[in-house]
């Protein structure tokens, strides 16, 4: 599979297969892989689950259009990181400063629960992303990130998979932070997810900690 963002990408049919029956019903709706989204330089990664079905597969735009995307937006414009507070739709003017947004899987799975083989399937595209170039050297690969921000384990998980880490060496957990063997931190927060946010297990102000640490980090640098 080419690293290179594909919008035409059917490598996993069951998601492809999904994404055409979910048109039909929504023939409005984008239904195709979610490009990454952001500034091509940045200094900060967010790395998402994968797109919601009224959200991001909707809009053709990561976390814009569903819950999970009002936190997100409210934080980065709260720590500088977008110029708007709120991600509407393509061509709404928003701007990500010094950041960029992908997903561990970057079309829509059903029940929003990709499996592990489509999670590593996936994985080629995030390890572009992530500036690594030639999978036998991955120390000495280009870096374009100093913080790569993972949004849940699933996508903290898939990060340590493209730089070939063992999982058992860097345990997912709120805040956690774990310096990587390409100099870049990895720093973890639950997922902005409605489930999440209604039941407290993340908070507004948990969620702006870990924002508040990578604006941190990249000034320190």
């Amino acid at each position: 599979m080419n690293s290179s963002f594909d919008p035409d990408c059917r490598a996993c049919s069951r998601l492809a297969n999904f994404m055409d029956d979910v048109q039909v019903a929504n023939p409005d709706y984008h239904c195709r892989p979610v490009a990454p989204f952001g500034d091509a330089d940045a200094q900060v990664l967010v790395v998402g689950l994968a797109p919601g079905m009224h959200g991001a597969n909707a809009t053709g735009r990561a976390f814009t259009g569903d819950y999970a995307g009002n936190l997100l937006y409210e934080t980065l414009h709260k720590y500088g990181f977008a110029n708007k507070a709120e991600s509407v739709a393509l061509g709404d003017g928003l701007e990500l400063l010094g950041l960029r947004i992908t997903n561990a899987v970057l079309c829509l799975p059903p029940g929003n629960k990709p499996t592990t083989e489509e999670v590593q399937t996936c994985n080629t595209y995030l390890q572009n992303e992530l500036g690594i170039c030639k999978p036998d050297d991955l120390k000495d690969s280009a870096k374009r990130t100093q913080v790569i921000l993972c949004l849940g384990a699933i996508s903290h998980q898939a990060v340590l998979r493209a730089f070939r880490l063992k999982l058992k060496d860097y345990r997912f957990g709120h805040a956690n932070e774990h310096s990587l063997p390409s100099g870049q931190l990895l720093l973890d927060s639950y997922h902005c997810s409605r489930y999440n946010t209604n039941t407290k297990r993340l908070t507004p102000e948990m969620f702006y900690q870990v924002f508040a640490r990578a604006r941190e980090v990249i000034e320190s640098n």
